[in-house]
């Protein structure tokens, strides 16, 4: 399903809820009659956000994912919540489809990987839904790893990377932080920010530290990692060219590579990913870059 489809789906979500709401004797019956529970689509809440909270404090009151409730209000922009903004919250991690025509749950349920009748139970045994709620039973890492980001926040020492990865300061083509990609429209956790920057660009070390990865990784392309004092690291990927090896000991402004496009980048623009990672009981864990270069 695509961005614009699920856009168009998630905004007339409230009146789906009204048009099953008008009907509940119905649906009350087929679910008594067949001892099914109540579909999970009747059991959506409406949250209006209040002073402090935020998409991750919502995610955990719910027990849910902050990317099921992202695909739920694709009102949420760069993975930030207002206060006074009303939410729309399933009952479980998941996702609203709609049924094409012709197609049948058993068809859904494949689809997606699911049960057959569990899918059936969890839409109040309905035989024909036109729209229907599709459980999603993993948690996702990245809610954990965001958590653990959150609760760091307050403990990190901001001052020992001050530098900034380009030779200027440039435009956020993508932030930190829950994204919809735009290629495909999935919800995925961006784990840095990509710097708008032409091919060739110098990309230099935003703090002092050792070179402990300068080679190809999947997804990130060439990349560049340096560790920092204090448990923290950086990393720098979709390089054209590498110019530091392993083991090597750099500081604030060096040169460790030029900006490329190998890798997978999210966007098109030509652009450095850059990251800052903390040391955790999670492993390296996400930050928010902004937070720490530049400054």
């Amino acid at each position: 399903m695509s961005f614009r489809d699920c856009s168009v789906l998630f905004s007339s979500l409230a009146g789906i809820l009204g048009i099953i709401s008008t009907f509940p004797n119905l649906v009350s019956a087929q679910t008594e009659a067949r001892k099914c529970p109540t579909p999970a689509l009747e059991r959506f809440v409406r949250h209006q956000v209040v002073t402090e909270e935020t998409l991750q404090t919502i995610a955990q009151r719910y027990d849910i994912t902050s990317a099921t409730i992202i695909r739920m209000n694709p009102t949420i922009r760069n993975g930030k919540v207002t206060v006074g903004q009303n939410l729309i919250i399933p009952p479980y991690d998941g996702i609203v489809e709609k049924i094409p025509s012709g197609q049948t749950l058993r068809e859904i349920a494949a689809k997606h990987k699911i049960r057959a009748d569990a899918l059936f139970e969890v839409n109040g045994c309905q035989e024909n839904p036109r729209v229907v709620f599709v459980p999603e039973f993993k948690k996702k890492l990245e809610n954990s790893l965001q958590e653990e980001s959150n609760i760091l926040d307050n403990i990190s020492n901001f001052n020992q990377i001050t530098g900034y990865p380009l030779p200027e300061n440039t435009t956020v083509a993508f932030p930190y932080g829950w994204q919809i990609n735009p290629t495909n429209g999935d919800v995925f956790f961006h784990s840095g920010i990509d710097l708008s920057a032409p091919l060739g660009t110098s990309v230099q070390a935003v703090g002092g530290g050792v070179v402990v990865f300068a080679q190809e990784q999947g997804t990130y392309g060439n990349l560049v990692i340096i560790n920092h004092s204090k448990g923290l690291q950086s990393r720098y990927a979709h390089l054209e060219d590498i110019k530091v090896s392993v083991g090597e000991e750099i500081v604030k402004g060096d040169l460790i590579g030029t900006v490329g496009a190998t890798g997978i980048p999210t966007i098109k623009e030509p652009h450095l990913h850059f990251e800052i990672r903390s040391s955790s009981s999670l492993g390296w864990v996400a930050k928010d870059p902004k937070e720490y270069v530049g400054k």
